[in-house]
């Protein structure tokens, strides 16, 4: 395991050791933390939880919406948090592709099971393994509402049942880098209330 105290430090670290999963404190001495985390999602989708003393509910959203896979409260529990740290580290374990599985081409959209890799107009899309795990998860479900309940517990995994916000913000950050038009999605369909279905066709 590697630590840095100072922002500046860590991204050096984190460029040049290709960790498995980064642990993020927000209150570092030489930067804002939300600033160490842009500058990363600059060059890395690796898996990363913000730890921080900031518990207020957009505080939370600012740091989902800036690339964080899950976000911890202090104080909190060890056992707790050792929970979530496995569990981010589980969703970039990508599912087996299913026998004779082909890519899935839909308009502009291409996504690739094999490798683990999608596309808009021939260009590749990087998403994070979160954000990989929840359009595949409603690609292959293509046409079915599958609720928020169902989303976080197959994407995230049953301790996030109740995070639904954690759904609201990937879903935006899955329209914008796949719809053509964000704020009125054609593929990406929510249904008030109940969840979201992928419509291709």
């Amino acid at each position: 395991m590697l630590s840095a105290a100072e922002g500046a430090k860590g991204l050096k670290m984190a460029e040049t050791e290709s960790p498995d999963v980064v642990i993020l404190d927000l209150g570092l001495p030489d930067v804002d933390g939300l600033d160490v985390l842009r500058d990363l999602r600059s060059f890395s989708n690796v898996p990363l939880i913000i730890l921080t003393v900031r518990g207020e509910e957009m505080d939370k959203v600012k740091g989902l919406e800036m690339g964080a896979d899950d976000y911890v409260v202090k104080p909190f529990a060890p056992a707790e948090f050792l929970s979530r740290v496995k569990a981010v580290v589980r969703r970039c374990q990508y599912p087996e592709m299913q026998s004779g599985e082909r890519p899935l081409e839909i308009g502009r959209l291409k996504i690739d099971f094999a490798a683990h890799e999608v596309s808009v107009n021939g260009q590749p899309v990087r998403l994070t393994p979160s954000e990989y795990k929840l359009l595949q998860y409603l690609a292959r479900n293509e046409g079915r509402v599958l609720s928020n309940h169902l989303l976080l517990e197959k994407v995230w995994g049953p301790e996030y049942t109740e995070e639904t916000d954690y759904i609201k913000v990937y879903m935006q950050r899955l329209r914008e880098k796949i719809e053509d038009d964000p704020r009125n999605p054609r593929m990406l369909i929510s249904e008030r209330g109940v969840g979201y279905k992928f419509v291709g066709r």
